[in-house]
């Protein structure tokens, strides 16, 4: 009886929370505003907006071709992951797989963009520790190293510029961040489902092995155990082909979809649960900075620990 009234409970809380303050898409806005009427208006409120342009003035939006990269920094090596599906840092069976992390030469990469051989594995340069900055640093450059209105509205600089380079194949499973994120789309476009923290009861979470893809010798991919590791807390539904039989809650959720394109500057909120699909050979950079562990984190760990304690056992 308990647990049905903390579910009912929960199912109260997130239908107060849209009727409150949710939009039923991801608003657009023309250019960036005031770095206080964007605190007030998106990053307090914890909502996503797609904002235009934000970033014409950048040279990478001209130059960042595939022949530029290629001139400019195709004989760096950077770090590249490899899966034989598309699908790194995601669940597999019963395991939570990571990709295997390769150093590459950037003009490698790119010859894999253009003339993929048949069986390959996917590529993504996807490495989330400020890899622009400390992988390319030569491309530095061609755009700002942070957003001026957002360093002001947050009072700090980011904590990484990320920049991200994949195959259409290659898709990022659903999973938060602790970030404010401003994700800014270069070329090609991106795809996103978006689910805010307040859907956090809908949204299963379970504990799995981690495991890397290693690729032998012959083309095909293993899955190894990475040995005397925790186990990770990763969320198994798939929002492209939710198995409602499995996840019967998730019915209650109500993503929004969302395509940035080339040139567009999406503000993903702190803790928004997301998933991306991309272009074949989408290229962005995005800036993390660290989101404000207030009473708002408080309470969004009280929802993920009554979410926990009424999911079936």
């Amino acid at each position: 009886m308990a647990n049905s009234m903390v579910k009912e409970c929960l199912r109260n809380f997130v239908k107060e929370a849209r009727e409150l303050y949710m939009n039923e898409g991801v608003p657009y806005l023309e250019h960036p505003i005031r770095p206080l009427d964007f605190y007030r208006e998106w990053i307090s409120p914890n909502k996503p907006c797609i904002i235009r342009n934000a970033f014409n003035h950048w040279p990478a939006l001209q130059k960042w071709g595939f022949s530029y990269l290629r001139e400019v920094v195709g004989s760096k090596e950077i770090s590249v992951a490899v899966t034989p599906n598309g699908y790194a840092d995601a669940v597999h069976g019963d395991r939570f797989v990571m990709p295997e992390e390769r150093r590459m030469r950037l003009s490698a990469v790119l010859d894999l963009m253009e003339e993929k051989p048949r069986g390959s594995g996917v590529f993504y340069v996807q490495k989330q520790c400020s890899n622009l900055t400390e992988e390319l640093p030569e491309l530095t450059g061609d755009l700002e190293p942070h957003i001026p209105w957002m360093s002001e509205a947050l009072g700090k600089r980011p904590d990484a510029v990320n920049f991200w380079l994949g195959e259409a194949e290659a898709i990022t499973s659903m999973h938060k961040d602790h970030y404010e994120n401003l994700y800014c789309v270069i070329s090609g476009e991106k795809q996103f489902i978006l689910l805010p923290p307040s859907d956090r009861p809908f949204i299963p979470y379970e504990l799995y092995q981690p495991a890397k893809y290693h690729q032998k010798e012959d083309g095909s991919f293993e899955v190894l155990d990475v040995t005397d590791a925790d186990k990770v807390p990763w969320i198994p539904l798939d929002p492209l082909n939710p198995d409602l039989g499995r996840f019967p809650e998730y019915r209650f959720a109500q993503p929004l979809h969302c395509t940035v394109k080339a040139g567009e500057m999406l503000y993903l909120p702190s803790l928004w649960f997301h998933h991306v699909q991309q272009s074949h050979g989408c290229i962005a950079v995005n800036f993390w900075y660290d989101m404000e562990f207030d009473i708002k984190y408080n309470y969004f760990q009280l929802l993920e620990a009554l979410s926990q304690a009424t999911r079936p056992l």
